[in-house]
């Protein structure tokens, strides 16, 4: 009899945000602060936090849609948690919510949801 993988939790991960984070580095604006592509970039990371203890050897997960307000902007220098915690598990299916905030003041950053799918990494890559 085989057992469900347990269904992951949550994952909090902190960032300083630095020139290279800036919309203006990532090509999103024209303003120095943390570009919307880097924090997604972080959250969509700490949803992969949460996968990690519970995927098979040679699966992975993949996001397949993205539902975020970023809500605040964060200069350079600011430091930034993202959290992700479970939301909806249903087979390969993975749905997160997200949320970011500034560590000094709390104010949150950004809030949402991300969904992920476990596939085996090299069927993935096949099919390319």
């Amino acid at each position: 009899m085989s057992h469900p993988e347990p269904a992951p939790s949550s994952a909090s991960l902190t960032y300083a945000v630095t020139d290279d984070d800036t919309a203006v580095a990532v090509g999103s604006g024209s303003l120095p602060v943390l570009g919307t592509p880097r924090l997604l970039a972080w959250l969509e990371a700490a949803t992969c936090a949460c996968l990690e203890a519970v995927l098979a050897e040679g699966s992975t997960s993949v996001g397949t849609r993205m539902q975020v307000e970023h809500l605040a902007a964060s200069p350079v220098g600011a430091e930034v948690e993202v959290s992700a915690s479970s939301a909806y598990v249903d087979g390969r299916l993975h749905r997160f919510t997200v949320s970011a905030r500034d560590t000094s003041s709390g104010k949150v950053l950004a809030a949402g949801e991300i969904t992920r799918v476990v596939v085996d990494a090299q069927r993935f890559m096949s099919r390319l």
